[in-house]
């Protein structure tokens, strides 16, 4: 569904623009003294916030990226150390995934929810694996191999443009 898009000119507003939803709608408040060009580029933005934040949103709803990071912990890690909480953001642009070990949290980029199971599965392991491993050192990348499609999963993300 196309969302409808208000936009509201305010004199008062200097600097700051908001969107919202409301309904069916985005309600895009902006500075009155922005140009029409301007203008077209922050409501094109911020709509495109918004439906970002509503994707990832869905995905994490749907648990499916939190019962596979479980299953994959199982079974290369022993579940060990515990994993607290996974969960996609929008807010990764340089990187795939991150991983917290002091409080047992992984993140992954929303974009790894459209790559190939096989491919977020090695982002998942990779991420698993700095709960025992916060660096990339031999033997990070030692259990991170464990994972059978490891270097064509890295080759895939390498070719899609961020590397590790």
């Amino acid at each position: 569904m196309k969302l409808k898009v208000e936009v509201v000119r305010s004199p008062r507003r200097r600097k700051t623009i908001e969107a919202t939803r409301e309904g069916n709608r985005v309600v895009v408040r902006l500075p009155a003294t922005l140009t029409r060009a301007e203008t077209r580029k922050w409501v094109a933005l911020m709509v495109a916030r918004i439906e970002q934040t509503e994707k990832v949103n869905r995905l994490n709803e749907k648990r499916d990226l939190e019962r596979r990071a479980r299953e994959l912990h199982e079974r290369y890690f022993h579940s060990r150390p515990t994993l607290r909480n996974i969960r996609y953001v929008a807010n990764q642009r340089d990187r795939y995934g991150s991983c917290t070990p002091q409080d047992r949290t992984i993140r992954l980029s929303h974009v790894v929810a459209d790559y190939p199971d096989w491919v977020r599965d090695y982002v998942i392991v990779h991420e698993l694996a700095h709960l025992r491993v916060p660096d990339h050192s031999s033997y990070f990348w030692q259990l991170v191999r464990r994972y059978a499609h490891a270097e064509r999963a890295r080759g895939y993300l390498i070719a899609k443009g961020i590397e590790e």
